[in-house]
């Protein structure tokens, strides 16, 4: 299949296909006589698994770990499962400072009477302020 046809079977951009080629998250295309890519089924397994990863928060390194972990079938899954662990911790850190930023935003909101001069504005304030 050519480039084309990967991108939209796997539901990514083409351009995207060559920046995971460029990666070396998919491996170098074979050419067609006229100098085109050629693409072979394990290309769009490996590109929908790419793409999944990414859709769980897994970064670009840590999808080419598992990408080998997963080409090593006769290895054992602890590596797999460490990976995933961490990947779920950094989210967990995350989800925390957005719920802390989204209870210190929604305090300013709630605080902030939506009309009236500038300097009464609480959102403001908190913003301008200078921090110790």
């Amino acid at each position: 299949m050519n480039i084309g046809q990967l991108a939209r079977q796997a539901g990514v951009p083409i351009d995207t296909v060559r920046y995971y080629e460029r990666q070396h998250l998919l491996p170098t295309a074979q050419r067609s006589a006229g100098g085109y890519r050629v693409f072979s089924d394990s290309d769009l397994i490996r590109l929908r698994f790419i793409r999944r990863a990414k859709a769980l928060g897994f970064t670009l390194e840590e999808i080419g770990e598992l990408l080998a972990l997963s080409d090593q079938r006769h290895h054992d899954v602890a590596k797999v499962r460490e990976t995933a662990v961490h990947r779920l911790d950094d989210i967990e850190q995350r989800i925390a400072e957005l719920q802390r930023m989204h209870g210190a935003l929604k305090q300013l909101v709630d605080a902030c009477p939506g009309h009236g001069a500038n300097e009464a504005c609480p959102i403001l304030a908190a913003l301008t302020e200078p921090r110790a």
